[in-house]
């Protein structure tokens, strides 16, 4: 290679932009896997990028009878007019709090899961555990909602037998229609169904920690619950800090299926979440404007939790997803 060190800084640019392959010849070098994502890419567009256009809805009056030049621009009228209304503030206050209750207990229970799987030595125990764990995943929301209708049932539900047997209550609690135990409700289902599932991550992630700090341990007399503390969850610590930044891009979606199947007219104020609040507005009033200004506001808060979450782990060193 020539010798540049005593070359001017033109000449250097000159000579590693002549060095580089031209993006042409790395793109032909490259085009089986140009190839394989085209189908991806294009699923991508249509399906994501292509629908923004009609975010222009929520700055109009929209009716489907009208043309799309002949619609009525209203400016931010359906933000303020959302902002200042006490059924979305009250769909927003829901939709944070079971967002939240369902991060925090998926996090904290899948964790907890893995730690304790990862501590178990009987292969077949630990194999039978996970399998029992993550099935409930493959199931539908239509079908957990009527498993946890039927537990939570007035007569005979399992869980008011239970404790009656017991003698914790003396007669039948109406879970589904006493509105401070649907947050509750919601968060345990999502934990039932996820549990398992949420667990393969942290336990691939535990394998790849180096077992000589485990046995480092055992000579220095740590017992097993130090371990876990001083030497597994530090191991997994950016895993745990990358999932928790993606999953603050979800903090408006505290989920739709199971607030729609198990909501009723009592809890009504306690289960309507945004997407709820978008289908009644923007399919039942056919208010289409306001649906669409709903969304936006989701899709914006999304945006911003995510960058938010991301340049804060930056500065404090840890990992991040750009």
């Amino acid at each position: 290679m020539a010798d540049i060190s005593m070359a001017t800084q033109p000449e250097k640019d000159a000579f590693f932009f002549h060095s580089r392959p031209s993006l042409l010849k790395r793109m032909s070098g490259q085009k089986q896997l140009i190839l394989m994502s085209l189908p991806v890419l294009a699923y991508v567009l249509l399906f994501s990028y292509y629908p923004i256009w009609g975010w222009s809805m929520a700055f109009q009056d929209y009716t489907p009878i009208k043309d799309f030049t002949e619609q009525t621009w209203v400016g931010f009228k359906h933000f303020k007019f959302l902002f200042s209304d006490s059924v979305f503030l009250t769909v927003l206050r829901n939709t944070l709090a079971m967002s939240f209750i369902n991060m925090m207990l998926g996090f904290v229970t899948s964790i907890i899961l893995a730690l304790l799987l990862n501590e178990v030595k009987v292969k077949w125990f630990k194999r039978s555990i996970q399998t029992i764990s993550y099935l409930p995943h493959f199931l539908s929301w239509i079908i957990v909602t009527g498993i946890v209708a039927n537990v939570l049932t007035v007569d005979n539900g399992i869980l008011n037998v239970v404790l009656m047997k017991l003698g914790f209550i003396d007669e039948p609690i109406m879970w589904l229609s006493n509105p401070k135990y649907f947050w509750a409700i919601v968060g345990a289902s999502h934990v039932w169904k996820d549990l398992g599932w949420g667990t393969i991550i942290y336990l691939a992630a535990i394998t790849s920690i180096d077992p000589s700090l485990y046995e480092a341990a055992d000579i220095d007399g740590a017992n097993r619950y130090q371990k876990m503390w001083n030497i597994t969850l530090p191991g997994i610590k950016s895993i745990i800090v990358i999932l928790l930044i993606m999953n603050l891009g979800w903090i408006l979606n505290a989920g739709f299926e199971v607030q729609y199947l198990l909501g009723n007219g009592v809890v009504v104020d306690w289960s309507q979440t945004i997407d709820i609040f978008v289908l009644k507005y923007g399919l039942q009033v056919g208010n289409y404007s306001l649906a669409t200004a709903a969304g936006i506001f989701k899709t914006v808060v999304s945006i911003v939790m995510i960058a938010g979450a991301n340049a804060i782990s930056k500065r404090l060193g840890e990992e991040r997803l750009v």
